[in-house]
């Protein structure tokens, strides 16, 4: 399985918000910020940071890939 924070960065772009604001906002790391972006996985710790500060749940941000998923879009860049 993996996970998809592309939810959350359209909640930044909705927000006006630049990730140096979401950052000092949330309390988190620029590396975290870093794995949020390339969709690794982070702890529940951060998720609740999120969530608590910008007022959202967990499915307002996070989208889980279904394995199977994950499979057929690596093939399609392979092609």
């Amino acid at each position: 399985m993996a996970v998809s924070y592309k939810k959350l960065f359209k909640m930044l772009i909705d927000r006006d918000m630049k990730k140096k604001d979401f950052r000092e906002l949330t309390g988190i790391s620029s590396n975290t910020v870093t794995k949020l972006a390339n969709n690794e996985n982070v702890t529940m710790e951060v998720i609740e940071k999120i969530c608590i500060h910008m007022g959202c749940t967990v499915d307002e941000i996070v989208d889980i890939i279904p394995d199977d998923q994950v499979d057929e879009n690596r093939e399609k860049t392979v092609e």
